[in-house]
């Protein structure tokens, strides 16, 4: 196990993580364009007025999409209540169907919203992104608010399954050149097609492939093995982590327990959970 007492002085230091908050407002869009990344995700482009004015500060923000209840074609959304959510209780209409997603890009110039779904099993929003067509009405919620990071970090830690691909991509376009930048990326199997990943001089990319089956601990052993075995930190930086909720859980007690980083150099958020449907979870304590 690393000790913080044998890491550089710098590497211990807690980072100074800036939360914006930002007002709620839910956004009727519709789709602009539709790409396949790989045969198992695909990047729609949302379009509308209402994105001139949407913030996204942070690599790893999610926004609500919200679909219509099961049964429904069609989501009515009523007046918004003193927190700008929409009160669908006190309207008396169904709630909508909500998943969290990570803006891919934001071009408020443009007024677009890009996001990439990955089209592994069976939800409602991986139907919905599977079946999309140019033309297609959505509406969009959030972000709530957005963690900004330091700049001046000197190593980042990308570690994450296929659902924290977009998180990822995007801070890899983000960083500065000075950062020393390793991705782990689990996927369903180790050679799996990836969408082309924004490059960089000294970027380290480690694969390794999920099995089949098994309990929660034979799932996420090849990850957290893999995140084990990276050589111990040098400096003051960051480890972002995202993935299925028992296995980014494991992750995060390796990234704590066994490199020694500090609770606040650690972002661990539970995407999914096996069994579970519409799960999201930041993973603190």
């Amino acid at each position: 196990m690393t000790k913080l007492a044998d890491l550089p002085d710098d590497t211990a230091l807690a980072l100074e993580i800036r939360r914006v908050r930002h007002p709620l407002q839910v956004r009727a869009l519709s789709v602009a364009a539709v790409q396949a990344l790989t045969p198992h995700m695909r990047r729609l482009t949302l379009a509308g007025p209402s994105l001139a004015d949407l913030h996204s500060d942070g690599f790893d923000d999610h926004v609500k999409l919200l679909l219509p209840p099961a049964g429904s074609d069609t989501l009515v959304l009523p007046l918004p209540g003193p927190d700008g959510r929409p009160d669908f209780a006190a309207a008396g209409l169904p709630p909508p169907i909500a998943r969290d997603y990570t803006p891919r890009h934001v071009d408020r110039s443009a007024c677009t919203l890009q996001i990439d779904f990955s089209l592994h099993g069976d939800g409602p929003a991986a139907r919905w992104a599977a079946q999309a067509r140019v033309g297609d009405t959505v509406h969009v919620a959030g972000p709530r608010g957005s963690m900004v990071l330091p700049t001046d970090l000197r190593w980042q830690w990308l570690i994450g399954d296929e659902s924290a691909l977009p998180a990822i991509a995007r801070r890899l376009e983000d960083l500065p050149a000075s950062v020393d930048v390793t991705v782990v990326l689990e996927t369903q199997h180790a050679d799996d097609p990836l969408p082309l990943l924004p490059q960089r001089d000294g970027l380290r990319l480690l694969r390794v492939g999920r099995p089949a089956a098994g309990d929660a601990a034979t799932l996420a052993a090849p990850l957290v093995q893999a995140v084990r075995g990276l050589p111990p930190p040098a400096g003051r930086g960051h480890a972002f982590a995202a993935a299925e909720s028992h296995t980014v859980q494991a992750v995060r007690g390796v990234l704590v327990g066994h490199h020694g980083l500090l609770k606040g150099q650690v972002r661990a958020s539970a995407y999914w959970r096996r069994g579970a449907s519409g799960h999201h979870e930041n993973i603190e304590g």
